[in-house]
């Protein structure tokens, strides 16, 4: 009876394992982007649920240029701690894992590439491709080919191949890294990348062997957070000098309409993500300057005659400091040339236009007050001998002449002073003063 009852047990053990077994799934997600911070948070997010929910494995389909080396030496540290093995696979053909993309792809427990796709030409470049030094080129290329050297041989892969792509920049096609052995696979699709690695022995950067059957196990994607998608998008650099842009002209508009509040509150809110993404980017704050320095020439142009010049200067200012504003390793974590002369023109334009809206405004001539009726006609309602009354814009004046003037005689205000006007005859005034006599 003991014994049955144990085999029972057992056998409800075994079917609650067995399902909890097949649950198992593979993480995938997707690096479409510049290598970055948002970058990095995202793939180390990945790997915590990968070790939380105990996937078999996490997939990371990799298309990228190259990104910045601090944070792709931050994924590359993640990636080789990760207690669940990664696969990073560049894909789909016609994609590239370039320089920060190679060193990702070799940390990877397993390296794969489709058909058409390229790897490689990692060789170090110093923030915004100033030239360097013999000694500085030296030690960044000695680094950096330590730091691929570090992890590739305790993955089982050609270290010879891998250092050449960060001494001599050297670029590998799918088939030529497969050939040297920089990558595991070439696979179509993911369906035939599993097939392929599905009993074969994989090496762990922990010294340890594994297996991995990953055929008809669910593919898991896993999104990016709604946080992690608007700043990714706002680290564009594009993007973020579009935002700074945008914000330093709202934030003007309320300066000369204060009390307008959405210029203000909408100038704020860009200019402010448009500083978040610059203090992630390797940014020089030089070409900031030359950004606001843009907007005072813009100024000076509505309120001075240059002809052009002080707008055009603005204008100069404004496009050199969108392409010095990013000082990044590779072109396009740089501002490109053609968002900053679509961003800079028209902004000029505008901001004079409304400056000089503005600047008029405020130097108009005053529309209220005594001083509106220099110039004006009245009608003489007492005689002017040298002092009397003259009716004018529908009002009773104390006025003076310097000759006589009679009854019904129109007159023209020469200037004021206090509150009498100082008239004169006005000859030819006759429709002045069917206007100003009041009916009966």
């Amino acid at each position: 009876m003991k014994s049955c009852r144990f085999t029972i047990r057992m056998v409800v053990l075994a079917a609650l394992l067995i399902p909890a077994t097949a649950s198992a799934d593979v993480l995938k997600i997707v690096v479409d982007d510049i290598i970055h911070p948002i970058t990095e948070e995202y793939i180390g997010r990945t790997l915590d649920e990968a070790k939380k929910s105990k996937a078999e494995a996490v997939l990371i389909e990799l298309r990228t240029p190259g990104g910045l080396e601090t944070s792709t030496r931050k994924i590359v540290e993640k990636l080789l701690a990760s207690p669940v093995p990664v696969i990073v696979y560049v894909t789909p053909s016609g994609s590239r894992a370039a320089s920060a993309g190679f060193f990702i792809l070799q940390a990877a427990d397993v390296a794969a590439m489709a058909p058409g796709t390229n790897t490689g030409a990692a060789h170090p470049v110093l923030l915004g491709g100033k030239d360097m030094d013999e000694n500085m080129k030296k030690k960044m290329e000695n680094d950096s080919a330590a730091f691929m050297r570090a992890f590739v041989a305790k993955r089982g892969r050609n270290v010879e191949a891998a250092e050449s792509a960060v001494r001599e920049s050297k670029s590998f096609t799918e088939q030529e890294a497969l050939k040297e052995h920089v990558i595991d696979y070439v696979a179509e699709n993911e369906q035939s990348l599993f097939e392929q690695l599905s009993g074969k022995p994989i090496h762990r950067f922990d010294g340890t062997t594994i297996t991995l059957d990953l055929k008809g196990d669910p593919v898991r994607p896993f999104e990016m957070t709604l946080r992690q998608k608007i700043l990714a998008y706002i680290m564009d650099p594009n993007v973020a000098y579009l935002l700074f842009s945008l914000g330093m002209l709202a934030l003007y508009a309320e300066f000369n309409n204060p009390g307008a509040i959405l210029p203000g509150v909408v100038g704020v809110i860009c200019v402010l993500l448009a500083l978040f993404a610059f203090n992630i980017l390797p940014t020089r704050y030089a070409a900031l300057l030359l950004i606001v320095a843009a907007f005072a020439l813009f100024a000076l142009e509505a309120k001075f005659t240059s002809h052009g010049v002080l707008g055009a200067g603005g204008i100069l200012c404004m496009v050199l400091g969108g392409l010095m504003l990013i000082d990044a390793p590779i072109p396009e974590m740089r501002v490109r040339l053609w968002t900053a002369l679509a961003v800079a023109v028209p902004m000029g334009l505008i901001s004079v236009f409304l400056m000089t809206l503005a600047i008029r405004a405020q130097m108009g001539k005053t529309a209220v007050g005594p001083e509106t009726l220099v110039g004006a006609v009245g009608i003489v309602r007492t005689p002017l001998s040298p002092s009397g009354k003259v009716f004018i814009q529908g009002e009773l004046w104390n006025a003076v002449s310097n000759t006589a003037v009679a009854v019904g005689e129109a007159v023209r205000v020469r200037r004021i002073e206090g509150l009498v006007l100082e008239v004169e005859p006005a000859a030819g005034a006759s429709a002045a003063h069917s206007r100003d006599e009041p009916s009966t």
